[in-house]
């Protein structure tokens, strides 16, 4: 780490200060801070006073907490030097989160994956090529408006493509008050549009699917060939996982960005709230319906249903509202049943 860059640089706050200053006082210590720059399985790279230092963390944290809830990317943790080893670090915690973006670990478990945290704006990266997915966006933006985080969508490869804004009103037309950008990497088009965001002190994750181009943007508004990128296949425009692990990056002004893998898959938690906020449109519609139970399906003077008909509305949004609102109602109960079987076992 360049010696110019201080934990203030990095995001280090006043409320992190008293959080670090209330921890050493409860346990009768001196520990230090750090910010978590890249996780690899159980090994971290930590951001400290004295620039990167590998780490590990402590058994007991992992007894008391389980292998689930190690630090991420982006974490402010509380730390001491090894006694075997000057250059290493120990973790023993983590402190308080301002916000954290995430999504259920793929197969039955319930676990939460934290993808990154503590940032500021997400970058909702899509392909206008043939990557181009509303249906995927719906899923990022149910979660992020439960995140603490400001979404900011970002339309890669926009030279490819003729009708270019169309597809960034339909890509509006979801996502109210949500700020869009069509960006290319070959022309330059939109990006001297993203370093309002690119300021010191502010943390921007980047997330999207592999070969849209999130590092190569990263490169980008770094101003230099920070990350290695691949081209994409032409036949399907699926792209390689360049990026095989999350990462934090300090720009050359300061600002901080986390590089994340591609994802091809993105389960969501019990997130009901968020999915009303995704579909705002829809449950506006629906206080205009007839019946207050209204189901959108078969029943008479049917709002939704109108502005299908109409063409206000497309099915396809609806259907995916359904979709979501039933994965969603899911998960709530799975995570019920879950909380009850502890208390049970706890309680024995």
């Amino acid at each position: 780490m360049n010696n110019t860059i201080t934990l203030v640089d990095l995001g280090f706050n006043e409320s992190l200060k008293l959080a670090l200053l209330n921890y050493n006082k409860q346990h009768q210590t001196n520990y230090k801070a750090g910010r978590v720059a890249v996780v690899q399985r159980d090994l971290f790279t930590v951001y400290c006073e004295h620039g990167l230092i590998p780490a590990t963390i402590t058994g007991k944290y992992l007894f008391v907490n389980g292998f689930d809830c190690q630090p991420a990317v982006g974490d402010w943790v509380v730390y001491k030097k090894s006694q075997c080893s000057n250059s290493n670090a120990i973790i023993y915690d983590i402190l308080p989160r301002f916000s954290k973006f995430s999504r259920k670990v793929a197969g039955d478990k319930l676990n939460e994956q934290i993808i990154a945290s503590n940032i500021n704006y997400l970058f909702i990266c899509i392909s206008l090529n043939n990557d181009f997915n509303l249906s995927r966006l719906e899923r990022y933006l149910t979660m992020v408006f439960n995140s603490g985080v400001i979404p900011v969508i970002i339309l890669t490869k926009c030279d490819l493509i003729t009708d270019k804004d169309s597809k960034i009103n339909e890509v509006k037309n979801i996502a109210v008050a949500v700020n869009v950008h069509a960006i290319s990497s070959v022309t330059g088009e939109g990006i001297c549009e993203l370093n309002k965001y690119c300021k010191q002190g502010n943390t921007i994750a980047l997330v999207g699917s592999s070969g849209v181009g999130k590092s190569t943007l990263i490169n980008h508004l770094a101003g230099e060939e920070l990350l290695k990128t691949n081209t994409v296949r032409e036949k399907d425009d699926r792209g390689k996982h360049t990026t095989t692990h999350r990462q934090l990056i300090v720009l050359k002004n300061k600002a901080i960005v986390i590089d994340t893998p591609g994802m091809r898959e993105f389960h969501l938690l019990a997130v009901s709230n968020a999915v009303s906020n995704t579909f705002k449109d829809i449950e506006d519609l629906a206080k205009h319906c007839k019946f207050k139970n209204c189901q959108h399906k078969t029943e008479p003077c049917c709002a939704v249903k109108q502005a299908i008909e109409y063409g206000e509305l497309t099915q396809t949004r609806l259907n995916n509202y359904f979709k979501l609102q039933k994965e969603a109602a899911y998960m709530a109960k799975k995570e019920k049943r879950k909380l009850a079987r502890n208390n049970r076992i706890n309680n024995y």
